[in-house]
C-alpha cells in the first residue's frame, strides 16, 4: 500500500499505477509529470509514495518534451509521404525551430510543407501513442544500417551505455533523446511556415504564457547563424561525432587554434571597420545574452584597437545606476533592477554627447556598498579615444537617444555554435549558455550549480524582455562560441551537476544537461589558450583575476 499526494489530495494505492491514470486530461493540458520532483512520463508506472506535480507548457522542461515530440512527429510524417527526403533541425531564430532537406535542392518546399502539414494533421486526429522500448546498441546499430541512418550511427559509438531507447508510432521508431508527449494528439498546437531553403516550426512557449510567439525575422541573426553553419561544415564539425573525431585523430591543438582563429578573425574585421569610420564611431556599445563572454571580448577588442593606433576608453553603465531610493518601483512595490529605468539615461547621453564634442566631462562613479552615486572623475576624450560601453541595455536605442546614429557602433555578442547530435536532434545554444554560466559562478564564486539554475528562469526573462528585442539594432553580430568548448566545459559541470539531488526541484535540469554531456570527449584545458573568451568561464585569464 502506498499513498500518492496530487491536486491537494491525499490517494491511496495497493497495486502499480501509471502516471496517466492519476489525472482525466481531456484536454491534453498536461505532456508529462513530476514525480518527487523526477521528470516523468503520463506512462510511467510506480508503486510507491510520492507528491505528483502534473505540468502544463507553462513549464520550460514541459516545454522541451513537447519541441522534441514535434519534431519526431515531423520527422514521421517526412518518412511517411517523403521516404526518400533526409531533414536536419537547426535551432534558429524568434524562439522557434529550422528544418530543410539535406539530399535534394531546388524543391517546392511550400507544397511539400503543405503535404506535411495534412500527414501531421492526419497523425494528430489519430492521437496514437509513442511507445517506448529499450534495445540493445547492436541491435540499434542494426537498424541504424537498415535505414541508412549515418548519422545516427556516427553519434551511437560515444553512447557509453550498452542500450539505446526508441519510441515507436504506428510502426515508426525514432530516438530523440528526451522524454515524449503521450500521444500524437498532444500537439495539436504549432505553426509552420516556409523560410529561406526550408521551413520554421513554431510552438508553445513558456514565457509566452503557453502561447505559440509572434514570429520576428532578424536577417543580421540569421545570417550569423548560417555562416556559423557553413563554417561547421568548413571544419568538418557540424556533428558532436564529427567533433570528437578531430581529437581522437591527435589534431586536438589544430582545431582548437582553427577555432580561436576564427574569434581572431572577427576582431580583425570589427577593427577594420572601426579604423575606416573612425571620424564618426565615438561610441562602441557591446550586449548580449547572460555568459555570451562580453568582458573577455572588450578586453581583447581594446587590444586590436590599440594595434590600430586607436586608444579607447571604457566606461561602466554601472556607474550610472540612480541611488537605489530614487529607482522607480512597479505596481506591487518592487524594483527591478535590470529595467532600463534604473539607470540615469538623461546625464548618460548628455556625458557621450558632450564627450563626443570633446568637452571635459564629470563621470559619476557608483558606490555599491552604499548603493548610491559615491562621487565623479573628470574624463576628456579626442577622436582616436572611442568609447566603449558594455551592458544589458546598450543596443537599446532608448540608452543613447540624444546620439547621432553615425557616432554609435554596436554589437551583438552570443554565442551561435550550430552543431547537432544527430540530424533530428540540434545542440541547444541556450544550454551552453547555462554550462558556462555553471561552470563561471562555480569556478569565481564558489556557487554550486543548484544556485545557478534556480536563477536561470528569472535570466532568461530578463534577456527576453530587454536583450532579444533590440539585436538587430546591431551593426556586427559577433559569434563568441567555441566549436570545441563543450569538451571542455564538461568535466568542470558534472561534479557540480552531480551534487545535485535527486529530490532537488532542479535535478530535471541537471539530469538533462549530465545526458548530453557524455556524448562529448574530454579535452584538457591546457591546450587553451590564455586570451581565449572560454578561459572567462574556466579560469586562467590574462584579462581576469
Amino acid at each position: 500500500m502506498f499513498t500518492i499526494k496530487t491536486n491537494n489530495e491525499e490517494l491511496v494505492f495497493e497495486s502499480e499505477i501509471r502516471v496517466k491514470e492519476l489525472i482525466n486530461d481531456v484536454n491534453k493540458e498536461y505532456p508529462v509529470a513530476k514525480v518527487n520532483n523526477r521528470l516523468r512520463e503520463l506512462s510511467y508506472k510506480f508503486n510507491y509514495d510520492a507528491d505528483v506535480e502534473f505540468l502544463t507548457l507553462s513549464n520550460r522542461e514541459a516545454v522541451m518534451i513537447y519541441e522534441i515530440s514535434l519534431r519526431y512527429l515531423i520527422a514521421m510524417a517526412f518518412k511517411n509521404i517523403y521516404p526518400d527526403y533526409k531533414v536536419r533541425f537547426k535551432y534558429s531564430l524568434s524562439r522557434s525551430i529550422f528544418c530543410y532537406i539535406t539530399n535534394y535542392e531546388n524543391l517546392n518546399i511550400k507544397q511539400i510543407l503543405n503535404n506535411v502539414e495534412k500527414e501531421m494533421e492526419r497523425l494528430i486526429e489519430l492521437d496514437i501513442p509513442f511507445e517506448r522500448n529499450t534495445v540493445s546498441s547492436q541491435e540499434a546499430l542494426e537498424f541504424y544500417n537498415e535505414q541508412d541512418y549515418q548519422d545516427r550511427i556516427d553519434i551511437l559509438e560515444y553512447r557509453p551505455e550498452s542500450t539505446v531507447h526508441f519510441y515507436t508510432c504506428d510502426g515508426y521508431k525514432n530516438y530523440m533523446y528526451g522524454y515524449m508527449v503521450p500521444s500524437t494528439g498532444y500537439l495539436a498546437k504549432y505553426n509552420l511556415m516556409t523560410y529561406d531553403i526550408g521551413f520554421i516550426i513554431q510552438y508553445p512557449r513558456a514565457e509566452t504564457n503557453r502561447e505559440i510567439p509572434k514570429f520576428v525575422d532578424s536577417p543580421k541573426y540569421v545570417d550569423t547563424l548560417r555562416k556559423a553553419s557553413m563554417w561547421a561544415e568548413v571544419v568538418e564539425a557540424s556533428s558532436i561525432s564529427d567533433l570528437n573525431r578531430h581529437f581522437e585523430n591527435h589534431s586536438i591543438i589544430e582545431f582548437v587554434h582553427m577555432c580561436e582563429a576564427k574569434h581572431n578573425a572577427m576582431l580583425t574585421e570589427i577593427g577594420e571597420i572601426v579604423k575606416n569610420d573612425i571620424d564618426n564611431i565615438r561610441l562602441i556599445a557591446i550586449a548580449g545574452p547572460s555568459s555570451s563572454g562580453k568582458t573577455t571580448f572588450s578586453n581583447r577588442l581594446r587590444i586590436e584597437l590599440m594595434t590600430r593606433g586607436i586608444k579607447p576608453v571604457t566606461i561602466s553603465l554601472d556607474d550610472y545606476y540612480l541611488n537605489r531610493e530614487d529607482i522607480p518601483v512597479d505596481e506591487n512595490g518592487n524594483v527591478d533592477l535590470e529595467h532600463l529605468n534604473t539607470l540615469d539615461i538623461e546625464l548618460f547621453n548628455q556625458n557621450m554627447v558632450d564627450l563626443i564634442a570633446g568637452k571635459e566631462v564629470d563621470i559619476p562613479f557608483f558606490d555599491f556598498t552604499t548603493k548610491k552615486r559615491g562621487g565623479y572623475r573628470k574624463l576628456k576624450v579626442s577622436h582616436d579615444n572611442p568609447i566603449i560601453i558594455e551592458g544589458i541595455h546598450a543596443l537599446n536605442n532608448a540608452l543613447t537617444r540624444l546620439i547621432h546614429k553615425e557616432n554609435v557602433f554596436k554589437i551583438y555578442i552570443t554565442p551561435q555554435v550550430q552543431m547537432n547530435l544527430d540530424d533530428h536532434n540540434p545542440v541547444n545554444i541556450t544550454n551552453l549558455r547555462l554550462l558556462r554560466r555553471i561552470v563561471r559562478d562555480k569556478k569565481f564564486r564558489n556557487a554550486p550549480a543548484l544556485r545557478t539554475i534556480g536563477m536561470w528562469d528569472s535570466v532568461r526573462e530578463g534577456e527576453f524582455k530587454w536583450i532579444y528585442p533590440h539585436q538587430e539594432q546591431a551593426n556586427y553580430v559577433y559569434n563568441s562560441g567555441l566549436q570545441y568548448e563543450l569538451c571542455v566545459l564538461k568535466k568542470y559541470a558534472l561534479p557540480t551537476l552531480n551534487d545535485i539531488p535527486n529530490d532537488s526541484e532542479h535535478f530535471i535540469t541537471a539530469n538533462r544537461l549530465i545526458k548530453f554531456l557524455k556524448y562529448f570527449v574530454d579535452i584538457d584545458d591546457s591546450n587553451v589558450p590564455c586570451n581565449s573568451l572560454l578561459r572567462e568561464f574556466i579560469g586562467g585569464s590574462c584579462f581576469i583575476d
